[in-house]
């Protein structure tokens, strides 16, 4: 069985709950790889990113290699776990959005959920689209540095 990469943009919501419903698209080629057990979280407060377990565990084996005093590695976990939370994915395909994390990252109504290879990034849509069309704009330098790998 060949693998499933999560890709593309799909529309979804954030419940009164604070649920986010996985698109169907995502959550068959998560639940078929990697189950219903996640890792809820964010660098940055200003999305969501949501890992499978195993993708989220791969990374902290990665994290273990890094001398636990390095500052970079220090200040990513304090982000992660302050913001994180294990949650699974109920038969639905709801998974509860922390509420620390739903207010900094503005998640309710509609969201933009983007497959992002192995894991998702859920955005509030109109800071995407600021993102992506005023703040950090594709460049012809962005293209040129990515020409260099074939891309």
């Amino acid at each position: 069985m060949s693998l499933g990469v999560l890709r593309g943009n799909h529309p979804a919501r954030i419940d009164d709950k604070g649920r986010l419903k996985v698109p169907n698209s995502f959550r068959q080629i998560v639940e078929a790889q990697w189950g219903t057990e996640l890792f809820v979280t964010s660098v940055t407060g200003e999305y969501v990113r949501v890992y499978p377990m195993g993708v989220w565990l791969e990374i902290e084996r990665k994290l273990a290699e890094v001398p636990s005093t390095h500052p970079s590695k220090l200040r990513f976990l304090d982000r992660v776990n302050f913001f994180g939370q294990a949650v699974s994915m109920d038969r639905q395909g709801r998974v509860l959005v922390p509420q620390l994390l739903r207010e900094s990252a503005a998640m309710l109504g509609e969201v933009s959920v983007l497959g992002l290879q192995n894991h998702l990034a859920v955005w509030n849509l109109k800071r995407l689209q600021d993102r992506l069309f005023k703040k950090e704009p594709f460049t012809d330098e962005d293209g040129r540095l990515l020409a260099e790998y074939g891309i």
